[in-house]
């Protein structure tokens, strides 16, 4: 998972992507919450992860502008050096999902954020196959079926077809699906993904007449939506 971490102090920022890198996740660090929302306007992601006191703007107001912009069910972790009541209730209040008190611990921050994903995402857990209509993802044989009958598609079509369902509705920016679907700071021309989308496109027959519309957003990346068919 893509994730946003906040924190002014560097070397937080670097722990808490250290361990969740470890973990299979993607970080991305912030240290101001004025960078951190300009980006969001930009970039998808997964999880927010923001230290109480942030810079330029305090942590009840990045979550505040985060909850009036992106989904209702977006997971956000606040971290404070304060272990009062009333600053956790006040974080929770703010629209935070959970907190830890710092110095944070390395398995309680990966438990933690696994917990708030699989809440917050409940199609990503690891199952052999995932239905969504009349489409079929075996995802350990990387094989996908639609009204039964088989679709061949390459791996990154497979995955960047199962990223797109499992994001449905969510606008996903291009650096989003580039890290999901190919790797981190790995260089891939921009026609490469726009030819992808368009296979998928083709080889799933996303159109409203068969119920989905896969469409580009202008300056951002794409999204798949559910029609009426």
């Amino acid at each position: 998972m893509r994730i946003a971490v906040l924190d002014d102090d560097q070397s937080q920022t670097d722990l808490v992507c250290q361990v969740l890198t470890a973990a299979g996740h993607v970080c991305h660090a912030f240290h101001s919450g004025k960078e951190l929302c300009l980006q969001l306007r930009r970039e998808s992601f997964d999880m927010l992860i923001i230290d109480w006191q942030a810079p330029n703007a305090n942590g009840a107001e990045v979550v505040t502008w985060t909850r009036e912009r992106l989904t209702p069910t977006f997971p956000v972790l606040f971290l404070t050096h304060r272990a009062g009541e009333d600053d956790i209730v006040a974080g929770l209040a703010a629209g935070a999902d959970d907190y830890m008190i710092k110095p944070i611990r390395r398995g309680e921050l990966v438990a933690r954020v696994q917990a708030l994903l699989r809440r917050a995402y409940p199609a990503q857990n690891a199952v052999e196959q995932i239905q969504f209509g009349k489409y079929t993802f075996d995802v350990r044989a990387a094989r996908l079926t639609l009204d039964g009958q088989p679709v061949v598609v390459t791996q990154k079509e497979f995955d960047l077809a199962l990223l797109l369902f499992r994001n449905m509705g969510r606008p996903l920016s291009r650096a989003y699906i580039l890290e999901a679907v190919w790797a981190r700071g790995v260089d891939v021309p921009s026609r490469t993904m726009d030819t992808h989308i368009s296979r998928v496109r083709n080889k799933l027959q996303l159109r409203p007449e068969h119920g989905f519309r896969l469409a580009p957003v202008y300056s951002y990346g794409y999204r798949l939506e559910q029609t009426e068919g």
